[in-house]
């Protein structure tokens, strides 16, 4: 038997041929640009949606101020205002008290407390109806999650001690892929971490507290994390 012949028989008594692993190769080619191709999707699914959530409280923010002359969570009539809820009130001197990611639950039944604003701002906007959630109770105040698995937050900037320097109320994004936060910065502003009306830091911990400057650029090493702030 020629050795051309003995091969072809070997191949054979091993189940597969040349053209077979040809195919082998070509599925497992189309498989990994499947997934490759579902993981970007699913970044850009996340940029949108964290986009659309930026924009949608600053919406939700504007409409409160429309119709109660207040911002929520600083707003002093609250209490009286929702007798059913009984929510705490703020202090009304248009500055946030407290943390984006703070989770106050020492009101009544679970709920903020009087001044603890940041939480507050959630659960004055989820009675108002102008978000979704709980309004009475543990949780009514908890930051809502972001598309990225992260904190929705809110809180003053102060100079030299937090708000990636600004100085006003700043919505807070945490725990977003590096892509992503570069991807939503580009589309919103400057694409620079450190200017403009969005800014960011580069964290070492799940949502962090705000440092008092952002950080110098975006830098994408495959597993980078940033806290996005957008001025309102």
């Amino acid at each position: 038997m020629s050795s051309s012949a003995t091969n072809s028989k070997n191949s054979a008594e091993a189940g597969f041929t040349l053209v077979e692993i040809a195919i082998v190769l070509v599925i497992i080619g189309l498989l990994l640009g499947g997934i490759l191709k579902g993981q970007e999707m699913i970044t850009q699914a996340k940029i949108k949606n964290i986009v659309n959530d930026f924009n949608g409280i600053t919406v939700a923010v504007t409409s409160y101020q429309d119709r109660y002359r207040a911002l929520p969570g600083d707003d002093q009539n609250a209490t009286t205002r929702w007798t059913t809820q009984a929510p705490g009130k703020g202090n009304g001197d248009g500055v946030m008290l407290g943390k984006y990611n703070d989770n106050d639950t020492t009101g009544t039944g679970g709920a903020p407390a009087d001044l603890k604003e940041s939480n507050l701002f959630w659960q004055h906007l989820r009675i108002a109806g102008f978000v979704p959630g709980l309004t009475t109770g543990t949780g009514s105040g908890t930051p809502p999650p972001n598309a990225a698995g992260g904190l929705i937050g809110v809180e003053n900037g102060a100079v030299g001690a937090s708000g990636l320097g600004f100085t006003s109320l700043i919505v807070c994004f945490s725990n977003l892929p590096e892509k992503v936060a570069t991807a939503v910065d580009a589309q919103m502003d400057d694409a620079r971490s450190a200017t403009g009306q969005v800014r960011a830091q580069l964290q070492t911990t799940a949502n962090p507290f705000t440092d008092p400057t952002p950080a110098t650029s975006y830098v994408e090493t495959g597993v980078n994390q940033y806290l996005l702030c957008k001025n309102y």
